[in-house]
């Protein structure tokens, strides 16, 4: 057995995703000119006015259940002083305390993503042959493409939050092409491993547009983001996949550990 297949088990995975939702929160927080990114407690928080309705644009994570119930006050204040509307917390399923605590306090489930892991040992990438890609794609294409992809009309989704590259994290963002113009993209963050160890490949914001899709461009393009990520020694990608993506994930290797469940609170209207 691999030295990391045997060390990876539902507490590590859970380490790896805290880890990775931290620094995707952080980079939330630091992509537009209003935007703020807090932390203190082991609690994460995106605070970005710039997209008040858009709950996932203002995302909170945690590593203390405790610690989260104690600054839900706090957060919900910062929150309404700056303007946003909606906000959401990240939590695992099996979190009973914290789940307790957000719907004491108001938050409504809003969705699951799936929490995978990838051990990149075991990675075998399909044929890439033909794949018009690079590594020069840059925050507004990300935010456009993935508004586009997911049928927000202009100024409705979460592209206001794109603005530029948060300072202090590192951000890669690949795009393929197709006939010259960009089609598909997605981001990637190194993090941090459970060790301390810079070994996780963090993969956000995968996306094609409507026009692009079924050539296979997101698998390939993820694909070819793994096999450079491997090469810089990252030894585990992890990932929330939202129902569309799963069946992708699933084909690539990730192995399915826990859900993340969704805790919205919204100001009425």
């Amino acid at each position: 057995m691999s030295r990391t297949a045997a060390r990876i088990d539902r507490d590590r995975a859970l380490a790896i995703q805290q880890r990775a939702m931290r620094d995707w929160i952080a980079m939330l927080g630091g992509s537009a000119p209003d935007s703020r990114f807090l932390e203190a407690d082991g609690v994460a928080a995106a605070i970005v006015p710039s997209v008040p309705e858009r709950s996932i644009a203002n995302s909170v994570n945690y590593t203390d259940a405790a610690a989260l119930a104690d600054s839900l006050d706090r957060l919900a204040a910062a929150y309404d002083a700056a303007g946003v509307n909606a906000w959401t917390v990240w939590t695992p399923e099996f979190d009973r305390e914290a789940i307790a605590a957000l719907e004491a306090a108001g938050h409504a489930f809003d969705g699951k993503p799936l929490a995978m892991v990838l051990e990149l040992e075991r990675f075998e990438p399909p044929d890439l042959a033909g794949l018009d890609y690079d590594e020069g794609g840059d925050m507004p294409t990300l935010g456009e493409i993935n508004d586009s992809a997911y049928g927000f009309a202009p100024g409705e989704g979460m592209a206001a939050l794109f603005a530029a590259r948060p300072e202090g994290i590192d951000v890669r963002i690949y795009r393929a092409r197709l006939d010259g113009e960009t089609a598909c993209v997605l981001a990637t963050i190194d993090h941090d491993g459970p060790d301390g160890a810079g070994d996780d490949c963090g993969i956000y914001f995968v996306a094609t547009r409507e026009a692009a899709r079924g050539r296979g461009l997101a698998t390939r393009l993820l694909s070819a983001a793994l096999v450079e990520a491997r090469g810089r020694g990252c030894t585990t990608s992890s990932l929330q996949s939202s129902a569309m993506g799963e069946r992708i994930y699933d084909t690539l290797g990730y192995r399915r550990w826990f859900r993340l469940h969704m805790y919205e609170r919204r100001r009425p209207a």
